[in-house]
């Protein structure tokens, strides 16, 4: 009789944490949504970001070489 009553104990938790997983699941798919969402806006921010950096270093770069043509002359 115990081992019947832990078996059924055990079914009954199963059942309960499939029925909340079923009502959680729009939740987690919203929430993969927005982390994707997250991800991208951070990656785009920080790719603008490092082509403002790579925009300003070929700048002085350049602006270096053409100061050392206008010493030359």
């Amino acid at each position: 009789m115990r081992a019947f009553l832990v078996g059924l104990t055990f079914l009954a938790a199963v059942v309960i944490l499939a029925g909340i997983w079923f009502l959680l699941f729009p939740l987690l798919l919203l929430m993969g949504l927005l982390l994707r969402f997250m991800l991208v806006c951070v990656l785009a921010i920080i790719g603008i970001w490092l082509l403002g950096k790579l925009i300003i270093f070929v700048w002085g770069k350049l602006n270096q070489q053409k100061n050392l043509h206008s010493k030359e002359n």
